[in-house]
């Protein structure tokens, strides 16, 4: 038995009835990002996450909260390291304009695969926290706009300070929602059909806040951050041309979002040739066509190319940014610009399906869904590269070969892992195309010490410590700063008796690094088989002074005091120490010495 056409129909009517629920595209939107963004869930902390988040004093300690709010560790977001503050309290370091489509809109933009970085890339929980009020800024605006439908009218004062509230909480959260007023004047363009210069009383407040951010973020990114020096030199038509050519990159991206890179090459400007002006006449060019046609029926899109544009302004290189070191683009610089285009995409695509889905109730969905599938499976794939740091480093190299950054940081950590030999090809890589870096030049020198130090142990353990000497001063030749490496040999020297050589190691280890314990312990030792018992006993006190539970420095500076004769003094030593470690056998027998030495003297 079939079911009759009419039963048929009805169930078609309730399914689109189903579809047309906002409540239910609102989850399966939820439901969609979640597990888009699914092989980031675990990734761990990467490049600047460390300073930001895992060292950072006012996070981990022992600044703590006040700090963030009162020094300059904050930088200029302390509303994203007061969010970072309680993550890490709770869980410690495991790490409205009635545009069609808007559902569509906000799933394009939420499933775009550009907006993995800001997603994955931990620091950037300041692009995702003030984009949340940045969007409430605008929402409480509109609801005042709504409430008087022109400049004069009175409207509801309530939403225009929440509106207002909202803006300094994002520029708080990140400094580049400064274009919040002008894409507000924008929005207030665009309801009344008309631009009044009385509008420009009530954006006031958020413009000189705006103002005032922008202002302290210039400074900071120039005195704090560095953007100072040749890599920020470029030249006011250089600037110019950059600017075209970030423009239309980001765009591009958003149509064709592939190659994704977490730092793209940076690219190479010549202002003297004429051609290299094409991107900036092209954008000139369409700027004037759609302001041109600005009350003709592609409205909208002079809208979102202006949107586009002005919030991007801050990135487009006519302000010295950081970043800009490496690439002069980066996807999270887009993720709030980004919302124009999708939003006009998903209008333009919800309005071409109304005009062709009548008799056929599933085209929305079914190319709808197409759409954000494909969307969601290209962000699943981007977040594997965020896994974890070294499979970031090498995804970023395959994809360019010739980021310093990259090649410096993925060395790193091949360094710590013990393999040199690629490590140092990553260094030397880098120096082709920068040989004046001298944070590359550090790099590669710790590895060819290292490398000069590993064959030195080697030949420790074969019993060649003469070869082993030669490979450590080789290593202290190219980095002075290796502790270990000059530790081993100071250790040799002591062996071999030659204790004053010994000592002059140990110093300059001191002098290098003044907070180790174990560099005034070491010292203490030496001076201890040279016989010289006041100054050793000096420098075993210096190393608890650092470090207060320092049971082998108690064990030593006892032992220095019976050799002074001074059991009394040694026995409370010997007893501090066993205090700390029950099992300190040594203290112990030293202990037993004391006492039956003061027995029997």
């Amino acid at each position: 038995m079939t079911a009759s056409p009419s039963a048929s129909n009805g169930r078609l009517e309730w399914l689109r009835n189903l579809w047309e629920r906002d409540w239910l595209k609102a989850l399966l939107l939820v439901v969609a990002v979640h597990f888009a963004y699914e092989p980031a869930w675990h990734g761990g902390f990467i490049w600047d996450d460390n300073t930001h988040i895992t060292t950072n004093p006012c996070i981990v300690g022992p600044l703590g909260f006040k700090a963030i709010w009162t020094s300059s560790a904050a930088t200029y977001y302390p509303l994203v390291l007061t969010s970072f503050w309680v993550q890490h309290a709770i869980w410690g370091l495991n790490p409205c304009l009635k545009v069609p489509g808007a559902w569509l809109g906000a799933a394009l933009w939420g499933l775009h695969p550009v907006q993995t970085e800001s997603v994955a890339w931990i620091t950037e929980l300041k692009n995702t926290q003030s984009c949340l009020f940045y969007l409430l800024a605008i929402r409480f605006f509109l609801k005042w706009r709504a409430a008087g439908t022109f400049a004069g009218r009175k409207g509801t004062d309530w939403d225009y300070a929440l509106a207002l509230l909202c803006a300094v909480l994002a520029i708080l959260s990140k400094a580049s929602t400064v274009m919040l007023p002008v894409v507000l004047g924008l929005i207030w363009w665009w309801s009344d059909g008309c631009w009044r210069w009385q509008n420009l009383f009530r954006l006031a407040p958020f413009f000189i806040i705006s103002a005032a951010a922008s202002g302290w973020t210039i400074w900071e990114q120039q005195f704090h951050s560095g953007a100072v020096g040749l890599d920020w030199s470029q030249s006011r038509p250089e600037r110019l041309v950059i600017a075209g050519k970030v423009v239309w990159f980001y765009l591009g991206k958003l149509l064709w979002p592939h190659p994704l890179i977490f730092i793209y090459p940076r690219w190479g400007i010549d202002a003297s040739r004429p051609t290299a002006y094409l991107p900036v006449l092209a954008l000139g060019v369409t700027f004037l066509l759609l302001w041109l046609n600005r009350r003709s029926r592609i409205a909208p899109v002079f809208f979102a190319f202006v949107y586009f544009v002005v919030s991007l302004f801050p990135v487009l290189g006519f302000f010295k940014v950081y970043f800009f070191r490496y690439s002069f683009v980066g996807d999270h610089f887009q993720y709030l610009a980004s919302l124009g285009p999708l939003a006009l995409a998903a209008a333009g695509i919800t309005t071409v399906l109304d005009r062709f889905k009548k008799g056929k109730p599933f085209l929305e969905p079914v190319f709808c869904g197409t759409l954000l599938l494909v969307l969601g499976l290209l962000t699943w794939q981007q977040c594997g590269i965020y896994a974890d740091v070294e499979t970031l480093w090498r995804t970023t190299l395959a994809r360019n070969p010739n980021s310093i950054l990259a090649n410096n940081n993925l060395g790193v950590i091949l360094v710590r892992k013990g393999q040199l030999d690629e490590a140092i090809a990553l260094f030397q890589k880098a120096l082709q195309d920068h040989p004046d870096d001298p944070e590359t030049r550090n790099n590669l020198a710790v590895a060819l010490a290292k490398a000069h130090g590993d064959y030195a142990n080697t030949l420790v353990q074969m019993g060649r410590d003469d070869e082993a000497m030669v490979e450590f001063r080789a290593a202290l030749e190219i980095f002075p700063y290796f502790a270990d490496a000059r530790h081993s040999l100071a250790i040799i020297l002591l062996n071999k008796g030659q204790v004053d050589e010994a000592i002059a190691q140990f110093q300059t280890i001191r002098e290098q690094y003044p907070d180790d314990p174990m560099a005034s312990f070491d010292l203490g030792n030496a001076y201890f088989q040279k016989g010289q018992m006041d100054e050793a006993a000096a420098f075993y006190q210096k190393a608890l002074k650092i470090k207060p539970d320092y049971a082998a420095a108690l064990n030593n500076l006892g032992m220095a005091f019976l050799k002074k004769g001074m059991v009394d003094e040694a026995a409370v030593q010997f007893r501090e120490a066993l205090v700390l470690q029950p099992d300190f056998a040594l203290a112990r027998a030293n202990l037993a010495k004391a006492l039956l030495k003061k027995e029997h003297p």
